[in-house]
């Protein structure tokens, strides 16, 4: 009786110890693998860019702050259209991207540019082009970051070395964000106006794009004071209401002259003053502020992009894109060298 008692009591030892040590069996040899494995990572990611062969051929000092460093065109391409574009566009929409900014690099490079022989070109907006590295873009970008790269690195190789070109020299190829319907001619904005920056019809949808209508709001002593720092010459000893008139608007309704404190003055560069998103705005006095109403984003001049992102979803490729934008140009293949 005993006996048994003790074999019944060695069995269920037995087994009750099998529970714990047949599970440690089977994990304890993947252990690490287990605690230490990775997420794998998308092949895709972290791939090198390979320019074009026409890209490739033009290496770039291109100053990124405080720091130069040398790329082929290509590799900057891909940084600007980056940028300067949603990748979200549709793919034409980026290919005319791809080729006006390859357009105005190579433009910048040939009349000489803004930095001498520390650098060909730099990636500050206000000088040159907008640029952003791929990992600033990725982190952007997040989910879809695998996609977006893909596109734009297409769009410059698709077009690799396509240049805009009017009588066989590349043009300045300015572009905006969006146009009140109608773009600008350069002259409208600038001092010179050209033959290839005429004012065209832009088929963007206003309701669609963020922050097209816009409202800047100024009380009378901040206007006074953004006005005189631009405009010393100005008088605002009179009503508010009289400080601002006469203004002369093109068929968009942008601002092309405006009276100032009796000083006429270009829309451009009350635009500048107050930092409006375009010179095609409105305004009125309420009490003793000045409420201004704005359209559009930028200059107004050359390819708008969500004008071009339309034309792409109505069925234009990028070629279409970029004639109807530029007046009179081509798009052709042109190979480009720094000297030296």
């Amino acid at each position: 009786m005993k006996r048994g008692v003790r074999e019944s009591i060695a069995v269920s030892a037995v087994l009750l110890a099998a529970l714990f040590i047949l599970p440690l069996l089977v994990i304890v040899p993947f252990r690490s693998e287990l605690l230490t494995r990775e997420p794998p990572m998308d092949e895709t990611e972290g791939e090198p860019f390979v320019s074009g062969d026409l890209d490739s051929r033009t290496v770039l000092k291109v100053k990124n702050g405080d720091t130069v460093e040398e790329m082929d065109l290509g590799t900057y391409l891909v940084g600007v259209v980056r940028a300067e574009m949603p990748a979200s566009f549709a793919e034409e929409a980026l290919r005319a991207q791809a080729v006006a900014a390859r357009t105005y690099t190579i433009y910048k490079l040939q009349t000489g540019g803004n930095h001498g022989s520390e650098a060909d070109i730099c990636t500050d907006s206000t000088c040159c082009q907008a640029y952003i590295s791929e990992e600033r873009a990725r982190a952007n970008w997040r989910k879809n970051a695998n996609d977006y790269e893909k596109k734009v690195e297409n769009a410059v190789t698709a077009t690799d070395g396509e240049t805009i070109l009017y009588g066989g020299v590349p043009i300045l190829a300015v572009f905006h964000s969006s146009s009140a319907g109608l773009t600008r001619a350069a002259g409208q904005v600038w001092l010179n106006d050209l033959p290839y920056l005429q004012a065209v019809d832009s088929p963007e949808e206003g309701d669609t794009i963020p922050n097209y209508y816009s409202r800047a709001e100024f009380t009378a002593a901040e206007f006074k004071e953004k006005m005189l720092a631009a405009f010393p010459e100005a008088d605002f000893s009179g009503p508010v209401d009289r400080w601002l008139k006469n203004a002369v608007t093109d068929s968009a309704g942008s601002v092309e002259t405006v009276e100032v404190g009796g000083v006429t003055v270009k829309g451009t560069q009350v635009r500048a003053a107050l930092a409006l998103r375009s010179a095609c705005f409105e305004w009125e006095v309420q009490g003793e502020k000045l409420v201004f109403y704005v359209t559009g984003y930028g200059h107004g001049v050359g390819l708008s992009q969500y004008g071009a992102n339309q034309m792409a979803a109505d069925g234009a490729d990028y070629k279409e894109i970029l004639t109807h934008y530029y007046t009179g140009v081509t798009v052709e293949p042109y190979s480009f060298a720094l000297p030296g």
